[in-house]
């Protein structure tokens, strides 16, 4: 079960990346739909924002792959450790430097001030989960940095609940400026209620043993 989990949570991670790295890698930025929509508005202007959005991707994607590896990882031994160590101070510093990136994007976000508020709260609790995890773990209290860490990830995983919302909500309202404005609330809030649930669940279940 454990490994059919980081299986599915890399998958979903590894897919949107890819398409995330095709889609303004290898091609103009304009051909993508949502820019192709932020377009239609003149006061919008692709530089530097583009910019902005190519360090996002960068920083984002890579803290997205490092994340099931971080949560699932056995360490087993000081190499392991050492691993995680070094793969967690990469995770921390590209979501503190993705973190304040979006909140210059956030302000450009297709869907209004609805959209723009959403992403910029996800942005500074984004930011704040991890600097607990990180202030946890210097206080060595690791099963609350574990907690913090997977709070942190669930707001990475973000970028992929996003688009797994966005479309249906897109079929539901028939258009993409209201199916945008609930997707950039509902891809973190439902994920941070949900790793919540498996905190407070995992907890009872440690508080059982214990007793």
């Amino acid at each position: 079960m454990r490994k059919t989990r980081m299986f599915f949570l890399f998958l979903f991670a590894f897919l949107i990346v890819a398409y995330a790295v095709i889609q303004y890698g290898f091609y103009d930025p304009k051909l993508a739909g949502l820019v192709q929509f932020k377009l239609k508005s003149p006061d919008f202007h692709v530089t530097p924002w583009v910019y902005f959005l190519y360090a996002h991707i960068a920083t984002g994607a890579l803290a997205l792959l490092i994340g099931p590896f971080q949560i699932f990882r056995k360490q087993s031994n000081n190499i392991a450790q050492r691993i995680h160590r070094r793969l967690g101070k990469i995770y921390v510093a590209c979501i503190m430097l993705s973190g304040l990136i979006n909140i210059y994007l956030s302000m450009f976000a297709s869907g209004g001030w609805v959209a723009r508020t959403g992403f910029f709260t996800m942005d500074l609790i984004w930011m704040y989960t991890t600097y607990m995890a990180v202030a946890k773990i210097m206080r060595k209290d690791i099963q609350a940095h574990r907690n913090w860490m997977l709070r942190s990830y669930a707001i990475t995983f973000a970028a992929v609940t996003l688009r797994l919302y966005q479309v249906p909500l897109m079929i539901l309202f028939g258009e993409f400026e209201p199916a945008y404005r609930i997707s950039a609330w509902l891809c973190w809030v439902a994920n941070l209620l949900v790793i919540e649930l498996v905190i407070r669940k995992s907890a009872v279940k440690t508080h059982a043993v214990e007793v």
